[in-house]
């Protein structure tokens, strides 16, 4: 049986907290900012929250966003070096 290895983050949450910057995202031509930031299961990544105006055919109709990027492994990710250390 082969065992499968789990994905590990390289960075620590306060190395991620300090050093990620917002990430630039493009919807229907329309550019949006997800923020670095900390969920609450412990993970971490990038999130963006938004209402927009998209056109389908000749109408335009109101969508609501919501885009999560999660870092894999980040759930398990230290919070700083002396826990990395540990």
């Amino acid at each position: 049986m082969t065992a499968i290895r789990k994905t590990e983050c390289p960075l620590t949450r306060d190395e991620f907290l300090a050093q990620a910057k917002g990430l630039q995202v493009t919807i229907d031509g329309k550019t949006v900012l997800a923020s670095a930031r900390e969920f609450s299961t412990g993970s971490f990544g990038w999130h963006h929250g938004d209402k927009l105006t998209l056109k389908v055919g000749d109408q335009e109709v109101k969508v609501q966003v919501g885009m999560t990027f999660t870092v894999i492994g980040s759930k398990e990710a230290p919070r700083g070096e002396k826990e990395a250390a540990a």
